[in-house]
């Protein structure tokens, strides 16, 4: 198939020159309600936002040019059926999730997966068994997987129906997920990956294989993330002899709006095509454009930039202060100069760099810099990582969502809480990873690791009080 056709993009442009009238839904008019110049960005984006109408094809029941352009993303990726999803990789999630598992299901869930995982399984009423990663003691956060403590999890509970893993983690990092794959499938269950972070991958290159070309059985992908799609855009992947494919499209038709954006979906046309026409030249060029600005970042005295083990994501680049500086601090003067990052944690900053094509440029030089400027004042010396007990295990809740309306909540401190049973969840966000979940035991671990994050100035999401360092537990009521 020709990858560098846009269909559905073309035809909304084609609608455009009509300079049509709207007498239809949104309300904004093609955004001619909105005239004054400080809504002039806006108001162009405006002309793209419109609805269903006559050439413009249908999501929830697409014959024309999104039918089109689904067929060319299920040819790029080599799957079964494409998707587009106007809703985030959380749409997908849920979708592939509630396809997947009965009540009372067992499930395998990667202990760090993104909040939408466990929303899933506790929407699909499942019983998650949670296998923990694990961890890397330079970087100082988890990873993937062990098939090894897979093939342990098997022999506990032989009875599972299905694994749910995350590849690649937020900072790029790839475990062994074929093994996992063959390991499932020998069981006749399936795998279902949230590749939120690895949308790229299937162009090859220096980038890792995808989940979709290690065989598993549905993949979720956040094309915004690394792909030039609007916000909200990603792809569900479906190539499976264990999952309904009739089953998956009733719940995207539940989940996923019935007013999806237009703006989104040509954007992930868009995204489709550039990915699919990504050349050897422009691995290359790519390549040596990070690797250059990798050189230049380790030439820092205040930078540490971490390598991955084995295989990562090119375009995930991590890096550590070689001071007294913590990776909340150090992004914040990064911040100060104009210079945003994805993420930091305790001990790292996360850039996420573009998927860049041959001879198209990059500030590269203005962010080193930037971030030379950033550290000039901030003396050289040597520091621990922040670190907790960790052993990668095996566990469950204590008290299932089912069983909380036997219980009462109360607010603790969270030196108080150790021992007890949650009663919420505690996300630090960015990555949108729950550190701790509704119905699980608080070890001391835990409380540890939740307490360091509130000093150092981590954001979380839900618990207006966790700066408060106070927590909600479950007490019998």
């Amino acid at each position: 198939m020709e990858q560098s056709k846009t269909p559905l993009y073309d035809q909304l442009m084609l609608h455009q020159k009509r300079t049509p009238i709207s007498l239809h839904v949104p309300g904004h008019k093609n955004g001619t309600l909105l005239g004054e110049q400080k809504y002039k960005y806006f108001q162009d984006l405006l002309k793209l936002d419109v609805t269903e109408l006559t050439g413009l094809d249908d999501l929830h029941s697409p014959e024309g040019v999104i039918l089109e352009s689904e067929k060319l993303l299920t040819a790029f990726y080599g799957v079964e059926k494409s998707y587009f999803l106007v809703n985030g990789s959380t749409v997908g999630n849920l979708a592939m999730i509630l396809a997947t598992l009965k009540e009372d299901d067992i499930v395998f869930v990667q202990r760090n997966s993104h909040k939408s995982v466990l929303n899933g399984i506790e929407l699909a009423g499942a019983k998650a068994v949670f296998l923990d990663p694990e961890f890397n003691e330079e970087w100082g956060v988890t990873g993937g997987l062990s098939p090894q403590i897979l093939r342990k999890a098997f022999e506990l509970y032989p009875e599972a129906r299905a694994i749910i893993l995350t590849y690649p983690n937020y900072y790029g990092m790839v475990n062994n997920l074929k093994e996992m794959i063959t390991l499932a499938h020998e069981r006749g269950i399936p795998v279902l990956v949230d590749e939120a972070h690895g949308a790229h991958f299937i162009t090859g290159g220096s980038f890792p294989k995808s989940s979709i070309q290690l065989g598993a059985d549905i993949v979720v992908q956040s094309a915004h993330k690394t792909l030039p799609a609007m916000t909200m855009g990603s792809f569900l992947h479906i190539n499976s002899s264990f999952i309904s494919r009739e089953s998956v499209e009733r719940y995207l038709h539940i989940l996923q709006s019935s007013s999806p954006s237009y703006p989104i979906m040509a954007s992930l046309d868009i995204a489709r095509s550039y990915a699919a026409t990504y050349s050897d030249e422009d691995h290359e060029y790519l390549h040596k454009q990070i690797q250059t600005f990798k050189n230049e970042l380790q030439k820092l005295d205040m930078i540490k930039v971490l390598n991955y083990a084995g295989e990562g994501d090119l375009l995930k680049i991590t890096i550590q202060s070689a001071s007294l500086l913590s990776g909340f601090q150090m992004q914040a003067l990064f911040e100060e100069k104009g210079i945003f990052t994805e993420m930091a944690d305790p001990n790292n900053v996360l850039l996420v760099m573009p998927l860049l094509k041959k001879n198209r440029a990059f500030p590269f030089q203005q962010l080193i810099k930037g971030i030379t400027q950033s550290l000039k004042n901030v003396s050289k010396q040597s520091r621990n990582l922040v670190r907790h007990d960790y052993k990668p295990g095996i566990s469950t809740l204590v008290i299932n969502h089912k069983e909380f309306k036997h219980w009462s909540k109360k607010k603790v401190s969270i030196k108080e809480s150790v021992g007890e049973i949650a009663a919420e969840k505690i996300i630090p966000y960015p990555p949108g990873i729950p550190l701790l979940l509704p119905g699980e035991r608080i070890t001391p671990s835990i409380a540890e690791q939740i307490e360091s994050l509130i000093d150092l100035g981590a954001k979380f999401q839900g618990n207006m009080e966790i700066g408060q360092h106070m927590i909600s537990i479950l007490e019998k009521g």
